[in-house]
């Protein structure tokens, strides 16, 4: 067989060490990078109740294990002293269904063309009926889990696969290596490859930017002794005006020579050729960023792939007799939905003007303080005290942004979960703008604009001054904040991601130690795949996953959003900053390694997810203009499911 021919894409990618030599190859029949396919004896899914518990509790137990029984997947029941854990697993019957859909699919139809049904493909599919089992009393698996009926349902990880990963991606010492895209991928799915592939896509290209910045940086360190801005400021005579009206006395602006001196190392002749640089690598890096996208999704055959599609055949194989879906469009909510978000927008911006508040109030009270020091420098120590709460309310806020986001698309009744995750990503990405650069636009344009002059300074209630900039420029006043956001929001975000998922396997694992027992089999010791292992063995693997932490739909979302409000704070106001990017260069280089190890070995295994984008926007740009016009309606969808229904009765 011919070889196939390579992207020369992804031979750059391979060739600059963001991914691994042969990381991605053609799916042929003798290639060695085709998903580990699933063996025989192993279990797709598991689900965890409490032995012990209610009546209540108990019958809506058996009635969802029944209700599994009655779509023919094969259960098997490992209880204990306080824990019951049910093994779930697929019949063949149910992937043969799924493969043949795929084949009469318009979109679909290219992407499996395996022998075997990989164990990736598998876990979705059975994750996908058990969501949407429903009891006759109307409650899905969620709901259950909200009534703690169950306490936990997660598929399993591989320890072999674990352990490969773990060699070769995942761990501190593989910080130097390029990652396995295409390990990744088999393992995790598509959607978890390419979040991966973009990071360190975007790492890659952090590296020029921070270099770039390094050399403004060490521009205005060496030239700032001998600038005539700077001699101007320390050799003026000029007497400023009291910083406020009680207790505040007239003062020299050679003062502020040593302040002055540090706001050019940020704001120097070489800034602007910063911004020009860093708009046009921006340009850069997301068209070739798109490039690689395509060339890896071509090579894994997802390129065309519809995730409405795929949902309307795991309706089929989830229920044979499922009906079209109606499309639903309310004006009524669309308008209640607009309205809300806008509220939600108001308040946003509302607490933006609570800082500049806070600024104020704080700027007055220090400059009638008691202490010289605090009193000659009100304007900085408030700023950056007003940074410190600016960081606390987009910590506080990114929780509230993501609550009200699902809370409206709950209410907008969504047709599927595709739709249901663009309309999140973009009330999700909205929110977020507005609460980290409401108080950002508002230094950067606005402050020491509107604030008056001597005799006729702009007031708050007719009582306090409206906050100034430093005489150096208020250029120095956005550095602040965003050094100060940066190095704080990166620092805590890593410390919580990684801290708090190990300390929560640790808690788990010293409260189910007792739940561990010895295998009397010696299963370990045989090395056959389908060697079947008994139940003592099944309970120590089920264990070990079921102490992990727990992740959902949205937790790849949440790193994305990261790594996004990263990328806006690199982009944006870089001129203020010119060492965001080195800051952002160094986060990344271990935001990498800290995922992967999060993801490998302190969390419970993603459901793998087949797409070609990492965002909820790509989806419905391609569904849309991939052939000129929407390529899957509501409409369209109900009538396909009557389609290819029909086709597989036949």
């Amino acid at each position: 067989m011919s070889r196939h021919r390579r992207q020369a894409s992804i031979e750059l990618l391979e060739l600059m060490g963001v991914v691994q030599e042969n990381g991605c190859r053609s799916e042929s029949p003798e290639s060695p990078s085709l998903p580990p396919l699933r063996p025989s004896l192993s279990y797709d899914y598991v689900l965890v109740g409490k032995v012990k518990d209610d009546k209540k509790k108990m019958k809506l137990q058996e009635a969802f294990i029944h209700k599994l029984k009655e779509k023919n997947l094969n259960i098997k029941r490992i209880e204990d002293d306080s824990l019951v854990f049910y093994g779930i697993q697929a019949p063949k019957e149910v992937f043969e269904k799924y493969r043949y859909l795929l084949r009469v699919s318009d979109a679909c139809n290219w992407s499996e063309q395996q022998e075997t049904v990989p164990l990736s493909t598998r876990i979705r599919i059975v994750h996908y009926i058990l969501n949407h089992v429903v009891l006759d009393t109307k409650e899905n698996l969620w709901a259950l889990l909200n009534k703690g009926v169950f306490e936990a349902k997660f598929c399993l990880h591989e320890r072999e696969s674990q352990k490969d990963l773990t060699e070769k991606w995942a761990r501190w010492t593989a910080i130097h290596k390029g990652q396995p895209i295409d390990n990744i991928r088999n393992y995790f799915g598509e959607k978890v490859a390419l979040y991966f592939l973009w990071l360190g896509w975007y790492t890659l290209l952090l590296v020029p930017a921070a270099i770039v910045g390094i050399i403004v940086f060490l521009y205005g360190l060496a030239f700032f002794n001998t600038s005539p801005l700077i001699k101007e400021v320390c050799e003026s005579e000029t007497v400023m005006c009291p910083l406020c009206d009680k207790r505040c006395k007239v003062w020299q602006l050679s003062d502020t020579c040593l302040y002055a001196k540090v706001s050019l190392l940020f704001d120097n002749e070489g800034t602007v050729m910063f911004a020009m640089f860093m708009a046009v690598w921006a340009t850069v890096f997301l068209e070739f960023w798109m490039r690689h996208r395509a060339s890896y999704t071509c090579e894994w055959k997802v390129f065309d792939w519809c995730e409405e599609e795929e949902e309307l055949i795991l309706d089929i194989v989830s229920d044979p007799d499922c009906r079209p879906k109606e499309h639903k469009h309310s004006y009524l909510r669309s308008t209640a939905v607009l309205i809300m978000v806008t509220l939600m927008l108001l308040l946003i911006i509302g607490l933006a003007q609570g800082l500049v508040l806070f600024r104020v109030f704080t700027t007055v009270k220090l400059a009638e303080g008691k202490w010289d020091f605090l009193s000659d420098n009100a304007n900085t120590v408030a700023m950056m005290l007003g940074a410190v709460i600016h960081f606390l309310t987009i910590t506080v806020m990114t929780k509230v942004n993501k609550i009200v986001s699902q809370k409206l698309c709950a209410f907008e009744e969504t047709q599927s979960f595709a739709a249901h995750e663009r309309s999140f990503t973009i009330k999700m990405f909205t929110f977020q703008f507005f609460t980290l650069f409401s108080s950002l636009f508002y230094v950067a344009f606005f402050l020491g604009r509107i604030n008056g002059h001597p005799g006729g300074y702009v007031r708050l209630s007719g009582k306090w001054r409206l906050e100034e900039c430093h005489p150096s420029g208020c250029l120095t006043d956005l550095f602040i904040q965003m050094a100060i956001i940066m190095v704080l929001k990166q620092t805590f975000s890593n410390v919580v991601e990684f801290g708090g998922p190990w300390f929560n396997r640790w808690l788990r694992k010293h409260r189910t130690e007792t739940l561990e027992r010895t295998c009397s089999q010696r299963c370990h010791q045989n090395t056959n795949p389908g060697a079947r292992m008994c139940d003592d063995c099944k309970l120590d693997d089920w264990l070990r996953n079921y102490r992990l932490n727990d992740v959902d739909s949205f937790s790849l979302f949440n790193e994305f959003l990261e790594m996004v409000i990263q990328f806006s704070f690199t982009t944006i106001f870089v001129a203020a900053f010119p060492l965001a990017p080195l800051l952002a260069l160094i986060n990344n280089v271990f935001e990498i390694r800290l995922d992967a190890i999060k993801m490998v070995s302190l969390e419970r295994r993603l459901v793998p997810k087949k797409t070609n984008h990492i965002d909820g926007l790509s989806s419905w740009k391609d569904s849309t203009n991939r052939s000129g016009k929407r390529k899957v309606g509501i409409v369209a969808c109900g009538r396909k499911c009557y389609k290819l229904s029909a086709c597989w009765q036949s």
